[in-house]
Formats: C-alpha cells, sequence, structure tokens
C-alpha cells in the first residue's frame, strides 16, 4: 500500500510539473495570460494533492526511505516529456535514469 501512496505522490508531482510546463508554452494573442493561469491553478492544485500524500506518507515511512522512492519523479517527468513533446533522452541520461530505477527498488526492500 505505502508503495502505492508514493508512486501516487510521483504521478501527482510529475502531472503538476508537466502542467507547469505547458503554461511556459508559448500560446499566441489574447488568450496567453488566460492559458498561463489556467495551467499553473492546475499545477498547483495537483502539488498540493501530492504534499498533502506525502505528509501522510510521511508520517508511516522512515524519510530516509521514502524520499529517495520520491526520486522515481525524475524517470516519469523524463518519460513522459519525451512521449508529450518528443524530447530528446541522450544515452547518459538513460543510463542515469536506469541507475535511479535501481537504486528504488535496493532501498524498497526495506519496507
Amino acid at each position: 500500500m505505502i508503495y502505492l501512496l508514493i508512486f501516487l505522490v510521483s504521478l501527482l508531482s510529475c502531472a503538476g510539473q508537466l502542467c507547469q510546463k505547458h503554461a511556459a508554452s508559448a500560446v499566441p494573442g489574447a488568450r496567453r495570460l488566460r492559458h498561463r493561469v489556467r495551467w499553473l491553478a492546475t499545477s498547483l492544485l495537483l502539488l498540493g494533492v501530492a504534499m498533502l500524500v506525502w505528509l501522510w506518507v510521511l508520517q508511516r515511512v522512515p524519510v530516509g526511505i521514502a524520499y529517495p522512492m520520491f526520486s522515481l519523479n525524475f524517470v516519469l517527468v523524463t518519460l513522459a516529456a519525451r512521449w508529450l513533446w518528443r524530447e530528446p533522452v541522450s544515452l547518459s541520461h538513460g543510463a542515469g535514469l536506469l541507475l535511479i530505477v535501481a537504486g528504488v527498488m535496493v532501498m524498497g526492500v526495506n519496507l
């Protein structure tokens, strides 16, 4: 159960960060401000819910275990940006992501 909650926090945080990226995208004309406000508000909502779930997780899991698992967010954001915006992922970046996943797996053995 705790794994799912940590993964949920990562998903919510990832979605919030992707909304920030989308808010920063170029929108022509008068719609620009409304576009930015809408996506930033959505980002704040997602990140706020993520923070509340994160606080619940921290009540039940030592921070030394939970926080490194939250680093899966780096993997999720990279994969989502690759999928949504076709952002490049270099070989070294991919290797770093694999090391993050391996580290989380090693640390997760204690839960």
